[in-house]
């Protein structure tokens, strides 16, 4: 059987009413997707943030008149806000295993020479690689987002026999973890989210990472070790304000990276680092970038 597909786009602060109202009048399924390529990192406990742009799709059976449904919609939709709705955009979906099509849009990520990302059903590509197992879902980041790639070919070409990491602002665990599985000795990862440090977990579990290699925390509670490798993938203002402590958490002689970071904010963070680090050219990928260095003595 063939659906209908109706996307609406939405303010993040009407999405959600919408949503209702979509599942009010039969839509078998509705879901919200970005409609601004605008990344979402890890979210503040107990809250759920969307997009500035978001798009609200409704997915119904083609047997509805869909002209009338359409007119439904917006009429309950004016009734309930006094407002009108934006123009309805409606296509014609074939039928298909959706949960199969989900899976095969996440397939094996490579980066570097040696390191792999591998959804859990798929074989690795290369068994002999640091291949790091990982599901899209709460993870909050599979590789896929350039802040997370530029890290990981960052970290796909550095010895890390033996290290000592800080993976600060760590989400799925995936920077840390892809760590470990490269040779590296301990990581500590620091995340302000419980979810997010629970996630790490699972992932370590699913990747046989044993518990006295990975020690998780929240900021405040994490503790003062100084890494070999500090990785720091956030946001340029969290950066800003996190750089002494950052300098603080990395041996002299160690290896800063940094990414979150838009290139016209890149000067105002390597001016925050700059007294305690010497720092590279950054490395842009997209619109994004990453900052590396080493730790100044002192």
């Amino acid at each position: 059987m063939a659906w209908v597909q109706l996307q609406i786009p939405a303010d993040p602060d009407i999405a959600d009413q919408l949503e209702d109202l979509l599942m009010e009048m039969g839509s078998d399924a509705v879901s919200m997707e970005d409609a601004a390529d605008q990344p979402l990192y890890e979210p503040d406990p107990g809250t759920t943030p969307l997009w500035s742009q978001t798009t609200v799709t409704g997915l119904f059976q083609s047997d509805r008149n869909i002209e009338q449904l359409c007119a439904d919609i917006r009429d309950s939709w004016h009734r309930q806000t006094q407002q009108s709705l934006p123009e309805i955009e409606v296509t014609l979906v074939e039928d298909k295993d959706w949960e199969r099509a989900w899976m095969d849009d996440f397939q094996p990520l490579r980066f570097g020479e040696r390191l792999w990302i591998v959804p859990s059903w798929h074989d690795a590509p290369d068994p002999d690689a640091a291949n790091l197992m990982l599901d899209p879902g709460l993870a909050f980041g599979t590789g896929t987002h350039p802040t997370t790639a530029l890290c990981l070919e960052w970290l796909d070409g550095q010895d890390v026999a033996g290290k000592q990491v800080t993976d600060y602002g760590c989400g799925s665990g995936i920077l840390g973890l892809a760590a470990l599985l490269l040779g590296a000795e301990h990581v500590i990862g620091v995340d302000t989210d419980p979810q997010a440090l629970e996630a790490s977990r699972d992932n370590a579990r699913r990747n046989g990472v044993d518990d006295n290699r990975l020690d998780l925390f929240l900021p405040g509670d994490d503790p003062d070790t100084r890494a070999d490798i500090l990785l720091a993938n956030i946001l340029a203002q969290p950066l800003i304000s996190l750089a002494s402590r950052m300098a603080a958490l990395t041996r002299p002689g160690g290896s800063l990276v940094l990414s979150g970071i838009l290139f016209n904010q890149a000067r105002e963070v390597m001016d925050a680092y700059e007294p305690w680090f010497d720092l590279d050219e950054p490395e842009q990928k997209e619109d994004w970038i990453r900052i590396t260095g080493r730790r100044r003595n002192g």
